[in-house]
């Protein structure tokens, strides 16, 4: 009697849980872009299984779903997206609407609810910027605690460990933050080369005056039309990989304003988020600043050690600039 007592509560606790998974697997993130992946890598580390759908080098405005990335997605818990403007990415509503998705997709609304922020192209029509949102710190910090938020509810068993995770990822995603924006003045402003590239530059009080490709859909804007504005701009932020003809019109507009280059990395594979964000910003302080710069260590008595120890930039016209973090 007992025995059959029992095994009627197993089964009963046991149609409560959740049916993704047995405790022991990992919950399978699938990103549509590389940038996004490295957010879920660094914040959950070998918790999560972290694939990408789009591959580096290709231009994610056109890439579209291949049949088997449509199956890994029948099997993703989570699929994080940039917030849904990518063509992939409004198909892979279509498909969870059509039941063929079951995990989560995440989109803007669900980033916006841990304060996800959209810049405004004020060279467009001042409309909401969705290229390179995750350049923003708190945008990727957001993106994360979405991520968690979404695991949790599918793994709940394991919530303590995601949580904590995350907790180190903000932690040290906002120390490094606040560390760098104690060192830019404000009233800076700057020429970008894509709006992408605004996403780097704001959050630090930069302000993006102009755009040298104003959308994806616009063509880009002559040089000698934007030298009156890089004249009376901070910097020009570029990236060395972006197209060609594109880098070659940041080049000349430096050149030709007199304006110094801040290059920065837009699309990475296989680095923390962490450091593509230390780097991008560095470059943007090389460009802006001759003089060295100090920041003392940042502590935060909730966790048992520090997570961000010291942050270092050294900054000298014509010089490399170096950076140390320790964890």
């Amino acid at each position: 009697m007992r025995a059959t007592l029992f095994l009627m509560i197993m089964i009963i606790f046991g149609a409560a849980l959740p049916l993704t998974a047995a405790s022991g697997e990992k919950p399978l993130v699938v990103t549509s872009i590389t940038p996004l992946a490295s957010i879920v890598k660094e914040a959950f580390g070998d918790s999560v299984e972290v694939v990408y759908l789009i591959p580096p080098g290709v231009d994610p405005h056109e890439y579209q779903l291949t049949a088997q990335q449509v199956g890994m997605l029948e099997k993703a818990d989570v699929i994080v997206t940039t917030g849904g403007h990518l063509p992939a990415e409004q198909r892979m509503v279509e498909l969870q609407k059509e039941g063929i998705i079951r995990g989560y997709v995440l989109l803007i609304e669900d980033y916006q609810k841990f304060g996800f922020r959209y810049m405004k192209e004020h060279w467009y029509n001042e409309k909401n910027n969705p290229h390179g949102v995750w350049l923003d710190p708190y945008n990727a910090v957001a993106i994360a605690e979405a991520v968690e938020d979404s695991i949790v509810k599918r793994y709940p068993y394991n919530a303590g460990i995601y949580k904590e995770r995350f907790e180190n990822f903000k932690l040290k995603v906002e120390s490094i933050a606040s560390a760098y924006m104690k060192v830019v003045s404000r009233g800076s402003n700057a020429v970008i080369q894509m709006p992408s590239n605004q996403y780097a530059v704001e959050w630090l009080g930069i302000k993006a005056l102009a755009s040298i490709k104003p959308e994806e859909e616009v063509p880009a804007v002559g040089v000698d039309e934007l030298l009156k504005t890089a004249e009376n701009a901070t910097l020009i932020v570029y990236s060395s990989t972006s197209p060609e003809q594109l880098k070659n019109a940041a080049l000349d507009l430096s050149m030709k304003s007199g304006k110094p280059l801040a290059d920065i990395t837009v699309f990475w594979k296989d680095k923390p988020y962490t450091e593509i964000l230390e780097k991008n910003t560095a470059q943007i302080i090389k460009a802006l600043s001759g003089t060295e710069i100090v920041e003392r260590p940042v502590r935060n008595n909730n966790w048992i050690a520090y997570i961000f120890a010291s942050l270092i930039v050294g900054i000298v016209l014509g010089a490399a600039v170096g950076f140390i973090i320790k964890g």
